[in-house]
């Protein structure tokens, strides 16, 4: 084989590598995108707002366990009142509103990455949850919601008597 056609299998091999790393950070992270609704309110924030992205990263994970699902969504720079959560049918959804924390008054940004804005973050769940005993905390930019299953199936002997 020559240098040129093993620089074109190299090639080859790298661009399906890169393809394929694509396809999976794309499915992975196609449920947590979540779009941003900008509320450009006073004229101080205005300019933050429009330079802010419209789509960003809420990043989620569920953990089932015999009694309940843990749902955990990273939700950095709220306050616990600031979530509406709510079930509808086997969909859990969280909303909210990030609002603009601006510190400084001076000098322009460079990068902005964060999404600020009303946001709504559907997640499916996989068992039937009883709402009424669930609880949530949010500590450290981490939404944990959790959901005690409904109609825990326990397992009990049912002994045969004689007749």
């Amino acid at each position: 084989m020559s240098t040129l056609q093993q620089i074109r299998k190299g090639m080859s091999r790298a661009l399906e590598s890169l393809q394929e790393g694509w396809q999976q950070l794309r499915e992975r992270a196609s449920n947590a995108l979540t779009r941003f609704s900008p509320n450009m309110g006073d004229a101080e924030h205005r300019e933050l707002e429009a330079a802010s992205p419209r789509w960003g990263l809420l990043a989620a994970e569920v953990r089932e366990d015999d009694d309940e699902l843990v749902v955990r969504l990273e939700v950095p720079g709220m306050e616990k009142d600031q979530f509406d959560i709510s079930l509808y049918d086997d969909v859990l959804v969280v909303r909210g509103e990030k609002h603009i924390q601006r510190e400084e008054t001076r000098g322009r940004y460079h990068i902005m990455e964060r999404a600020y804005g009303r946001f709504e973050r559907a997640i499916p769940l996989q068992a039937e949850v009883d709402i009424d005993r669930a609880k949530a905390k949010y500590k450290r930019g981490v939404l944990s919601i959790r959901l005690p299953k409904a109609n825990r199936r326990v397992r009990r002997r049912i002994e045969v008597k004689q007749a």
